[in-house]
């Protein structure tokens, strides 16, 4: 999931600090002697899954005409929706008491820094110049102090009190912040070689100017054996065997949900008996879930797994695609996050019992969240292998013994699924720009590229088709601008190979274009983006289940169509009966002949032609959520461009063709164009705005301003 405010408090913090230091920091400065371990690990010596896994129970005379619904239905939903309103809402509040008075360089640097817009950006990874310039001088502080004999614990007490005295969250929360992530923090920029500009670019991206940093480039290496000839994609032959899989992702089970309590409060995550008591019945946490920031209570993950057994019980095969902890991320331990690990297995041991399971890592399983330190970090204060080795163990349950290896390392893997039918898991959190450890050297960390176009090309030279799983989708904004970068040539070198990626993070019901980057008139590739289970936040509870192109002599592996399902929470805590229902069927609701990456792009089309059709897709987008904002015009265009975009921090390149039909067709393309004028002229970067959505008065924020000399000096 997207990373809440609290994690990146200190940015924020450190940020209005920077206001107040006045010594000059030079960006090439004298780091301590640190040298990278070496790192002995040999591809090619690895054991790899070469026998079929899964002995699948639910073939016979069943067809994939079971997973479309008619044109009527299809006709009857449109129309249903076009009568369907929906009330805006605020997505913000102001929690600063009436009359609190800062001293004059505070109240000076909350004007300067927005700190509401910066942590607003933080938290939906939506940045623009507003967070770079705030990470920045952040940035530029902490290496001051770190560089001028500043202790870690004096580092991690400054982060504590400016959190804590400008109110950016609660004490405890501001405590638990300084405490978790100001060890790795100070660890890491000890030694790194970056200066606040490149550490900024590296971080934040789109949003900061576009550094050249060695230590972050790089590119992966490919074997010597040329690209096959492109195949054209067929449409899946209509009446032939299919599997039935099914999605979950993004649970954040708390097991410390509490029916009654505050759903209101003012810390990142709510509906805890910690939370205090509503102060009216509304404020009050709904017995199955709540829209505000609460996640999926127990009995909700319970409810939601019985129901998917009862429903669906020829299930094949289940993608599991991470992130199983809640958001409480200021107090999580490793153990408590090993034990939700553990309760979740054994919940989905119980409930499909004989179903094989393919998990994916995501970013909340770490504690802290995000911190997922390479193989050569090896310090046993340090080192992630008190999770991998966890994951090696409860994961075996569905898993080959082949798999142990690659999981221990970096927690990825593959495994033959079928004859001629592979999946490849990914963790992601490799390419996370969040997680601080990469700033050490971000080059292909674990070497999982690598393995990854070793296995791809294995997969080639098998005739074996392939899935790819993995918890961040690789174009969104929270994934590495390099690794990106080095993914997207994988996938377009082996297109061929790759029929379907999918994923989950974002909380959105929602998908990702991949092109030939020679060509961007080719669509090669798709990344499903899958549900989320926690309503976290202004979200219904949702899953996928997609139908795959099965065994037989023509078989494509491509998706032949997905659908949707969700319970609508608010009359769940109504009526205390909560109901899973199909929100929609993919090709149905979108009228698609079939869901090859041809088919996805000329949809993208349409939906940018077509606002009766994009008004469905947002509906489902949002799961049907009651509470969702309205879509105006740029909202409109960072939805498509999330859709066009599998290269994360690239937007100008894919978007300002669909981002000015999107102008034209709502009447704004005067705007439009002036306001693409100066981003271009000045190079700032601001296609970073349009991914924020932000209002003519957001936007003049950004730009009114000037940065002080004395950040100036820093930066």
């Amino acid at each position: 999931m997207i990373i809440p405010q609290t994690i990146c408090a200190w940015m924020v913090l450190v940020a209005v600090a920077g206001v107040q230091a006045f010594p000059t920091f030079h960006s090439h400065r004298q780091s301590i002697n640190w040298t990278q371990p070496e790192d002995d690990w040999e591809i090619l010596s690895i054991p790899r899954s070469i026998v079929p896994h899964v002995e699948l129970k639910h073939l016979e005379n069943r067809t994939n005409a079971e997973a479309s619904i008619s044109d009527e239905e299809f006709l009857e939903r449109l129309k249903r929706i076009k009568n369907n309103t929906s009330k805006s809402r605020m997505l913000w509040y102001d929690n600063t008491p009436d009359g609190l008075a800062y001293p004059p360089f505070v109240d000076k640097a909350l004007k300067l820094f927005n700190l509401k817009q910066v942590s607003y950006e933080i938290e939906h990874s939506l940045l623009s110049k507003v967070s770079c310039t705030a990470c920045k001088a952040g940035a530029g502080l902490l290496l001051h102090y770190i560089h001028t004999g500043k202790t870690e614990g004096e580092i991690i007490k400054m982060i504590y009190q400016f959190c804590s005295n400008l109110n950016i969250q609660s004490p405890r929360v501001c405590e638990g912040v300084a405490n978790l992530f100001g060890t790795e923090v100070v660890y890491v920029l000890q030694r790194t070689p970056l200066g606040p500009n490149e550490i900024c670019s590296f971080v934040i991206g789109d949003g900061c100017e576009d550094t050249y940093n060695p230590y972050h480039e790089w590119e992966v290496v490919f074997p010597p054996v040329p690209k096959p000839p492109v195949m054209e994609v067929p449409v899946p032959k209509e009446g032939a065997p299919f599997f039935k899989v099914l999605q979950i992702s993004d649970t954040h089970y708390d097991p410390h949900y509490v029916e009654g309590s505050n759903a209101d409060c003012n810390e990142p995550l709510c509906c805890r008996l910690s939370s205090g008591r509503p102060a009216n019945p509304n404020a009050a946490a709904g017995k199955w879930g709540d829209y505000r920031k609460c996640d999926t209570p127990k009995r909700t993950v319970d409810n939601m797994l019985s129901h998917i057994a009862d429903t669906h019980s020829d299930i094949d095969y289940i993608l599991w695609t991470g992130d199983l902890p809640p958001h409480d991320v200021w107090n999580q331990t490793k153990q408590e996050n090993l034990e939700i690990i553990k309760e979740t297995v054994r919940q989905m041991t119980e409930k499909f019992p004989g179903v094989p399971i393919f998990p994916a890592l995501g970013n909340h399983e770490s504690a802290p969240v995000n911190s997922f330190p390479p193989p050569y970090v090896n310090q046993v204060e340090n080192s992630i292998a008190w999770l991998y080795d966890e994951l090696d163990v409860q994961w075996r349950r569905w898993l080959p013994q082949s798999v142990s290896h690659t999981v221990r390392r970096g927690a990825f893997y593959s495994v033959l699924v079928r004859p001629g039918f592979r999946i490849i898991s990914l963790n992601m959190n490799y390419c996370n720009n969040k997680n601080w450890w990469l700033l050490l050297n971000s080059t292909d960390p674990a070497t999982e590229l690598q393995w990854f176009i070793y296995e791809l090309q294995s997969a080639e030279f098998s005739n074996e088709k392939v899935h790819v799983i993995g918890h961040i989708p690789p174009g969104h904004s929270d994934c590495l601008k390099v690794w990106s970068r080095n993914f997207y040539k994988i996938i377009s070198r082996y297109e061929n190979t790759i029929m379907a990626q999918f994923y989950g993070h974002t909380h959105f019901d929602e998908f990702e274009m991949f092109y030939d980057p020679a060509d961007l008139s080719h669509p090669n590739n798709i990344a499903y983006i899958g549900p989320s289970v926690s309503p976290y936040y202004d979200l219904n509870p949702g899953y996928r289940i997609y139908y795959v192109d099965g065994d037989h002599d023509t078989t494509t592996r491509l998706v032949v169509d997905h659908e949707s399902w969700i319970m609508n929470l608010k009359e769940a805590n109504h009526y205390d009966y909560p109901i899973w229902y199909k929100l929609y069927t993919a090709r149905a609701a979108y009228n698609m002949k079939a869901l090859r990456p041809v088919d996805w792009d000329n949809l993208i089309s349409e939906l940018t032609a077509n606002q009766e059709l994009f008004d469905l897709y947002y509906k489902n987008y949002w799961k049907n959520s009651p509470v969702r904002p309205t879509c105006d015009a740029e909202c409109r265009k960072r939805i498509l461009c999330d859709a066009k975009s599998g290269r994360s921090h690239d937007r100008r390149h894919f978007c300002s063709e669909l981002e000015a039909k999107v102008d034209d067709e709502s009447g704004k393309s005067w705007k439009s164009w002036i306001y693409r004028g100066l981003s271009n002229s000045e190079n700032y970067g601001l296609d970073s705005s349009y991914g924020a959505g932000e209002t003519d008065e957001a936007t003049s924020t950004t730009t009114e301003w000037q940065i002080p000399d004395v950040i100036i000096s820093f930066v």
